[in-house]
């Protein structure tokens, strides 16, 4: 299925810098948290929503690796893409690139699994097909385009 999604644009902020002027490594994090939130809120099916059904979204795992630095006041671009889902599991990679040079700065990958309220795993084609079709459906999807 073809869908264009808004490219994720974040500006760097001085509260987000450290002692030598660059963007302090752990707010890569939150900014990939920031592009994830921001691509499932485009696919359709949002944190909110999510919630409201039942269902969390806790990361597993995380990865980031800086390849080049962000200072204050840069505008990056942050390309999340989902790599794998199996409807318990969800991957997601991300890219990030300087908005004036394309220069690729940091990448970076996040796991999750779907739990209920009671943090047992939830099977999203079991008890939430629609939204496991909507996943699917935009498996793979290239958000650089």
């Amino acid at each position: 299925m073809e869908r264009n999604f808004a490219l994720y644009e974040h500006q760097a902020q001085y509260y987000e810098t450290d002692q030598m002027g660059i963007i302090h490594h752990s707010n890569y994090i939150r900014w990939f948290e920031e592009a994830r939130t921001n691509l499932l809120d485009q696919m359709g099916f949002g944190y909110d929503q999510m919630e409201k059904l039942g269902i969390i979204v806790p990361v597993l795992a995380i990865t980031c690796t800086y390849k080049s630095m962000v200072y204050f006041n840069d505008r990056v671009y942050i390309i999340p893409k989902i790599e794998a889902f199996n409807g318990i599991r969800l991957n997601i990679s991300y890219q990030i690139f300087d908005k004036l040079t394309s220069e690729l700065r940091t990448t970076g990958e996040s796991k999750h699994c779907f739990l209920d309220k009671n943090n047992r795993p939830v099977s999203l084609k079991k008890q939430q097909p629609k939204i496991y079709e909507l996943f699917n459906d935009y498996l793979g999807v290239d958000l650089s385009k």
